[in-house]
């Protein structure tokens, strides 16, 4: 279906990104050109055939191409005859002046590569701390009542510690926990987000895939970014979200020309494939 790909990587991502999408979707060669003319591809796969990977030896399927960029024009040149130099004094600044650090060399190589991933690792050291130097089995399992585990702080200082007990959850969801740290006892109260307690049921709603007015979501993942508001003007294929699941981003776009009558989820929120995103009018 998509010709002679261009190279392994990036052009297997868009392999699984359009598999995912085609199974979400009820999709096969035979109807994707029925049922897809009015959803909204993967990132990945518009970029694909926009050319911003390469050109295929003989060009991409004209079909499923038109199919795909809805009446976007496709490059023909190399795609990195089209970027810009980086600049990297605006990058320093920005990350000075939005996160409040002091960017080392490979900090601003990081954001010139992948802005997006870098400024959330930065968002997520700000809220949850560095835990750049704690092993990995400790960070992504915890420890277990007995266990000991060590973490190093800076070169040459390093934690000991031992978790003695967990507490029983309180009737507000938090437990506390019982450790020694370096031999002297510790106890910290945090919530059990296992818990049921203080969680609210949201009944999600279904979209009417015969109501162009409608939006929603082709695939399940979350809500990275939403470009509209309720009231804003919008046009045809205008990218109003983006959907994120499994290091695959979806765009969701208008499919009729209107106005925003509401916006039904925020930012971060998770969604399930076919519920109702947004209503235009």
């Amino acid at each position: 279906m998509l010709g002679d790909i261009v190279k392994v990587t990036p052009s297997s991502k868009v392999v699984g990104d359009m598999a995912i999408f085609m199974v979400q979707n009820d999709l096969t060669p035979e109807n994707i050109y029925e049922k897809g003319k009015d959803l909204a591809f993967p990132d990945s796969v518009v970029s694909y055939f926009k050319g911003l990977m390469g050109q295929p030896t003989g060009g991409f399927p004209e079909k499923l191409q038109k199919l795909v960029l809805k009446g976007e024009e496709p490059i023909t040149c190399r795609p990195g005859e089209l970027l810009e130099p980086v600049d990297f004094e605006r990058i320093e600044k920005h990350l000075r002046e939005n996160f409040n650090i002091e960017p080392e060399k490979k900090d601003l190589i990081s954001y010139a590569l992948y802005p997006k991933v870098f400024e959330d690792y930065l968002k997520y050291i700000k809220e949850n701390g560095d835990f750049s130097r704690m092993d990995s089995d400790i960070f992504f399992y915890g420890l277990k009542e007995g266990e000991t585990g060590e973490v190093e702080l800076t070169e040459g200082k390093r934690l000991v510690i031992k978790l003695l007990e967990i507490g029983k959850l309180d009737e507000e969801g938090y437990r506390t926990l019982y450790f020694e740290v370096n031999d002297s006892r510790r106890a910290i109260k945090i919530f059990d987000k296992g818990s049921n307690i203080k969680r609210e049921q949201v009944i999600k709603q279904k979209v009417d895939p015969n109501n162009k007015y409608e939006i929603g979501a082709s695939i399940p993942g979350l809500i990275a970014k939403i470009f509209v508001k309720q009231g804003d003007k919008v046009k045809e294929n205008q990218l109003l979200a983006i959907i994120e699941a499994m290091k695959m981003e979806t765009y969701v776009t208008a499919s009729v020309d209107g106005s925003v009558q509401a916006v039904l989820v925020k930012e971060g929120d998770n969604v399930e494939a076919g519920e109702l995103l947004m209503r235009l009018e």
